[in-house]
């Protein structure tokens, strides 16, 4: 059923928002005249490396530079590729990676590869899922660029502040995932266009009927301010990021 739920949606949505993915892919192409497209390696189900589809959002060739995490003030972003962003619209050709088979429309974020070779044997659990567009994280850490603005390392601060957390919810997910559950997540994404607010109350609801550690449920609440923790699996706070080569590093 679920697999019946990515073809149909994403199938659907792509028919459906082709006019507007064409305008947007035009106006990135109009900003600099280069490929729209930005086809980033990823991690996905089983630990099997697999191209994920993006609209540009950065300068051709910002992937050079090795840094992976995006802060919401990175020089690298173009003026369309900030709307694209804060719109959520530079996310819609990963419909095709659903198509594919490569992604869900529900399931834990795909990590790029720098990422993922930082993560515990606990985190790796992760990959026991086929990744997706949106999950739990999608809507608690939605400001994620925000978090990391002005940051002298956002790849450090994502790792100390963003990831631990983001990791237990996917895990989480990977754990008490459901046909119902993924429904419930889509329905709370859409909401969260409208009303974050109600969007996290969801989350909040979903947490606790899934028993979830209260203080992954506190810190998923985001009413108090994020503070440097240590991933799954690890006892230790990372304190610094091992930087990628150029040609490993992936935005």
């Amino acid at each position: 059923m679920k697999r019946l739920l990515d073809l149909t949606v994403a199938f659907t949505g792509l028919m459906l928002f082709s006019p507007l993915l064409v305008a947007a892919a035009t106006a990135v192409w109009l900003e600099n005249f280069s490929f729209p497209f930005y086809l980033g390696w990823r991690i996905g189900k089983n630990g099997r490396k697999f191209r994920m589809s993006k609209l540009r959002t950065m300068v051709v060739n910002a992937d050079r530079n090795g840094v992976n995490s995006t802060a919401a003030d990175d020089p690298r972003l173009t003026r369309i590729g900030r709307f694209l962003r804060a719109s959520k619209m530079d996310e819609l050709p990963q419909l095709w990676n659903v198509l594919k088979g490569d992604m869900s429309l529900v399931g834990p974020r795909p990590q790029v590869l720098a990422e993922s070779e930082l993560y515990t044997s606990e985190e790796r659990c992760i990959f026991a899922a086929r990744p997706g567009i949106t999950d739990l994280s999608s809507i608690v850490f939605a400001d994620e660029g925000e978090i990391l603005r002005g940051s002298p390392d956002p790849d450090l601060l994502y790792n100390q502040v963003i990831r631990p957390w983001k990791s237990r919810l996917a895990l989480l997910y990977v754990q008490k995932r459901s046909f119902g559950a993924d429904l419930y997540l889509l329905a709370l994404t859409t909401v969260s266009f409208f009303s974050r607010k109600m969007a996290m109350a969801g989350v909040g609801r979903l947490l606790r009927c899934w028993n979830a550690d209260p203080l992954l449920t506190e810190v998923a609440s985001r009413q108090r301010p994020l503070t440097a923790y240590p991933p799954p699996g690890a006892e230790s706070i990372l304190v610094s990021y091992p930087r990628p080569s150029r040609t490993s590093a992936v935005l």
